[in-house]
């Protein structure tokens, strides 16, 4: 019985390695495409992991890793010391808990709103304004954020000034708290439409009975959404939710930099400029690699928990 059960595996293992000959030559050029994005995740994601160690490290480049000196924890007992750490932490968990509050909401009520159109081209019209801001760099989102909230001469202060509703310029970008809601508002408009294109999928994949069940029920549209369009699309709520939750320690230096004001400085400064400035603008590597490896951990943690959560009240969870 032994030598049919290895028999059976050595087949087994044999009809593997034939689908997979086939796979290959069958669609060998989707294999050759997709090497360039797999080549890509991993030199910039796995390649980089041994350059963690600098965080544990007073690190020279000019001696490298073998020369520099092991110093263990001392970098981030300095990091959580500095003042501009913790005034970056609190900013970047500050502006990323509203993002996540403000922008969660609004795709998954865009969605809801969609697939009520019956209109087709209309709401192909819209999907595709939605989610062009997606594909926009935010060099070109702050320029023309620039160009329509300057306090004197933007395009919104001037249509308000000219109609009469104002006398005096709203300072939407050099006064910190108009600066924060443009900021967060912005970010909204920019990533909304993304995660409408994510919700509107999961909604095509909830049976269309649940619905001519509820039409002859004499369900109204609201009726249909509250009880079978949110809870067939939960899964997909849970998961971006946790996947979210693990960029609250994030920022986004392009972001912040296409809104860099010298008015807003104490509002603006947050974990992606702190690294920046104290890791490669003044040369301490250990000290932004030591900080990056903090901002995941904590991420990691976040995404954990959450998932168990997610799991103890009963949804799938991601991991």
């Amino acid at each position: 019985m032994a030598k049919d059960a290895v028999k059976s595996k050595g087949k087994a293992a044999a009809g593997r390695g034939t689908r997979l000959m086939q796979a290959l030559k069958r669609d060998w050029q989707l294999y050759l495409l997709l090497l360039v994005p797999v080549a890509l995740v991993v030199i910039f994601n796995y390649a980089a992991y041994p350059g963690l160690r600098m965080a544990f490290m007073d690190y020279k480049p000019a001696k490298g890793y073998e020369g520099s000196e092991w110093v263990g924890f001392k970098t981030f007992i300095k990091i959580f010391q500095d003042a501009d750490f913790g005034r970056a932490l609190k900013n970047s968990l500050i502006f990323n808990i509203l993002d996540l509050l403000v922008g969660f909401p609004i795709p998954i009520i865009l969605a809801l709103m969609l697939n009520e159109l019956r209109f087709m081209k209309f709401k192909k019209v819209t999907q595709t304004i939605l989610y062009l801001p997606h594909f926009l760099s935010w060099a070109i989102i702050g320029s023309v954020a620039f160009t329509l909230f300057r306090p004197s001469t933007g395009l919104i202060n001037v249509i308000l000034m000219n109609a009469g509703i104002i006398e005096k310029g709203i300072p939407f970008i050099t006064e910190k708290y108009h600066w924060a809601v443009t900021y967060l508002l912005v970010g909204v408009w920019q990533g909304m439409g993304w995660g409408t294109i994510l919700y509107l999928a999961a909604i095509t994949s909830i049976n269309g009975e649940y619905y001519e069940a509820a039409i002859i029920d004499g369900a109204n549209k609201w009726q249909k959404m509250w009880h079978i369009t949110l809870p067939g699309i939960r899964g997909t709520i849970v998961t971006l939710l946790i996947m979210n939750l693990g960029r609250v320690m994030g920022s986004n230096l392009e972001r912040l930099t296409a809104f860099d004001v010298s008015q807003v400085r104490d509002f603006q400064y947050q974990l992606a400029i702190y690294i920046y400035q104290k890791g490669l603008g003044s040369g301490k590597f250990s000290q932004g690699t030591a900080v990056g490896l903090f901002q995941s951990l904590v991420g990691l943690i976040l995404v954990l928990v959450s998932d168990k959560i997610a799991k103890s009240l009963g949804e799938e969870g991601l991991l």
